[in-house]
This record gives structure tokens, C-alpha cells and sequence, in this order.
């Protein structure tokens, strides 16, 4: 029988220009690994059609939103096609605690706001499209946003690609299969970091080996 190193869980962050493919990297990850989680946002924006409340996201108004953030009840926050963002920090830091490890679907701006919390339990990943040409085919295809939010969020790529520097990893999402494989490999050899483990010492001892 095999046994699991015990450790603390991490918060593994992919962010990428809207379109290049880091949600739908995210929902392969967390179907094919059930020791991952998915951070649910509180936003401000109204539901789209087939998303479900307290599931895809937890839907608040101006003043709920204010008051979260009053309590400083945020891990990170942001305002984006003007409507605002916030990841709440209790579920987050009570799922670290047992071992189960987060999956953040935020922007630039979250990750820093992560980073300056939380940075030991941060593993950030940057996925960057094939190309200019490619991103705005994926956009259009979506049909979810009218013309005007598609030709915004083009003019929004190149400055949060500049921000790639930032993050830990980079997955350049030319194929989709290729790209899970990155994110598993990545968060397969975080999970050993010998930092996150706990009771270490002891097992070391245990099986034989220095005090």
C-alpha cells in the first residue's frame, strides 16, 4: 500500500489574456485530479446564461462586495470590464490547511495581490496563445461577448502578456493536450516541494533515516 506525504495544499494561479485557453485548461485539471479545487470568485457581474450561483460564482451587488472587502474577507481583488472581482480568503485558507491544493482563474492583478499574501503557498503559471492572429479567432468563436467586448479584450492582450515575467511557469497553448500535461507536470512537482511537507522529519526518522 502506498503512502502519501503529508503537506500542505498550494494555490496554483493560470492566468492569460482572455481566449487563450486557461479556462479550459483549468476545467481538464480539475476533472482529471481530485486533490484539486476550484476557487470561486464573488463578482458583481450579472450571471451568464447556464451559470449557476454559489457554483461558477458567488453573485453580489455593489454594497455585499464593499462589505467583504470592508472585512478584509479578500485574498485578492480587481475590477475588470468594469465589474469587480473578489476571491474569498476563508474557503481558500481552510482547504490549504487540509491538504487539498486551489486553482485560481484570476488576471495579473490577482496574482500580484496573491503573491504579496500568500507567496509560499503560490505556484503561478502564465498561458500565452500561438499567436495575435489565433487569440482573436478563439474570441470570436466564443460568441459569448458582443463585438465591442471582443475588440476590448484584444487591446487588453498585449499588456497582460507583458506582465509574464511575473509568474513562475510559462505554457504556450498551440495544443491543448500538450498544454494539461505542462500543468499536471507542474503541479505534480510542486506538490514534492520539500517546503509544503510536514511531519517530514519524523517519517524521515521513522523509516530509518537521520535525525
Amino acid at each position: 500500500m502506498s503512502q502519501r506525504l503529508a503537506r500542505r495544499g498550494l494555490m496554483l494561479v493560470l492566468s492569460s489574456p482572455s481566449g487563450a485557453g486557461k479556462t479550459t485548461i483549468s476545467r481538464r485539471l480539475l476533472e482529471e485530479d481530485d486533490n484539486l479545487t476550484m476557487s470561486i470568485s464573488a463578482t458583481t457581474r450579472p450571471p451568464r446564461p447556464a451559470e449557476r450561483a454559489n457554483v461558477d460564482y458567488i453573485f453580489v451587488d455593489d454594497r455585499e462586495f464593499d462589505e467583504m472587502h470592508a472585512r478584509d474577507a479578500f485574498l485578492e481583488h480587481a475590477e475588470v470590464f468594469g465589474h469587480r472581482y473578489g476571491t474569498p480568503r476563508r474557503p481558500v485558507e481552510e482547504a490549504l490547511g487540509r491538504g487539498r491544493d486551489v486553482l485560481f482563474d484570476v488576471d495579473w492583478q490577482g496574482a500580484q495581490q496573491l503573491a504579496e499574501r500568500a507567496r509560499q503557498d503560490l505556484v503561478s503559471i502564465f498561458v500565452l496563445p500561438p499567436s495575435t492572429e489565433e487569440l482573436g479567432r478563439r474570441l470570436r468563436a466564443r460568441a459569448q461577448d458582443p463585438d465591442e467586448v471582443v475588440r476590448r479584450r484584444m487591446e487588453m492582450a498585449a499588456h497582460e502578456m507583458s506582465h509574464w515575467a511575473e509568474y513562475d511557469y510559462l505554457i504556450l497553448n498551440d495544443a491543448l493536450a500538450a498544454s494539461v500535461a505542462s500543468a499536471k507536470a507542474i503541479l505534480t512537482a510542486e506538490r514534492h516541494r520539500r517546503a509544503r511537507l510536514t511531519g517530514i522529519d519524523e517519517l524521515v526518522r521513522r523509516i530509518g533515516g537521520p535525525a
